[in-house]
């Protein structure tokens, strides 16, 4: 029998989120498995595809994911970034878990394996405006974020880094603890989400992120 009410809702989790000290390079930032997220989607008895992990410094936050399992080409247009495959990284920077309607200290930035370029061959990264916000932060160029993707006959491999300063509120020693949310998007597997499912209002609603505790 499918629950009325998704099981994530229960609970708030928090989780570590653990210290990078390598510099981005040529192929990003590779995150060891000491980075990766804690597996949720079982508790709504939904399957994971993707390994997705997350790490940080006094300079950026680091994302990276790899997902498996496709059998159809990736759909990835520069034009429709909020429907295109990829994953989609929610922050509020003060943690605060008592607002409906994201203000200035929340952010959703895209990484996109594909969809930049002439041929949409390259990867993209973008820094989005939230739906019903009360204020958005100063929206970043996508050439402040530092993306790397390799495509696979079976999924993708992709790396993200948000330098500090694209962070409004960004400030580790006194507020050591992050809102946070992911969806990766597929058109072909569906949503991965840190908790609950795309039925919920993940991408503009703050009160349904988690926490990243930030870890030495």
């Amino acid at each position: 029998m499918m629950s009325l009410i998704d099981p994530t809702m229960l609970f708030r989790f928090a989780v570590p989120c653990f210290k990078v000290s390598k510099s981005w390079g040529a192929t990003g930032v590779n995150l060891t498995p000491r980075y990766k997220l804690p597996s949720l989607q079982q508790l709504s008895g939904r399957d994971e595809y993707a390994d997705v992990r997350i790490g940080w410094n006094s300079e950026a936050i680091f994302i990276q994911a790899e997902v498996k399992s496709k059998q159809q080409a990736l759909w990835c247009r520069d034009s429709r970034v909020e429907d295109s495959d990829g994953l989609h990284l929610f922050i509020d920077t003060r943690d605060t878990h008592t607002i409906h309607r994201a203000n200035r200290f929340c952010h959703w930035f895209t990484f996109m394996p594909e969809g930049a370029g002439a041929r949409r061959a390259e990867p993209l990264a973008a820094h989005l405006e939230i739906n019903r916000a009360r204020e958005n932060p100063t929206l970043v160029r996508s050439e402040r974020l530092q993306v790397y993707a390799q495509t696979k006959k079976n999924g993708y491999l992709i790396r993200g880094r948000i330098p500090a300063d694209c962070l409004t509120g960004f400030d580790p020693e006194d507020y050591p603890r992050l809102g946070f949310s992911y969806a990766i998007v597929d058109r072909e597997l569906g949503w991965q989400t840190f908790s609950v499912g795309p039925e919920y209002p993940v991408q503009e609603d703050p009160t349904l992120w988690g926490t990243l505790e930030l870890e030495s």
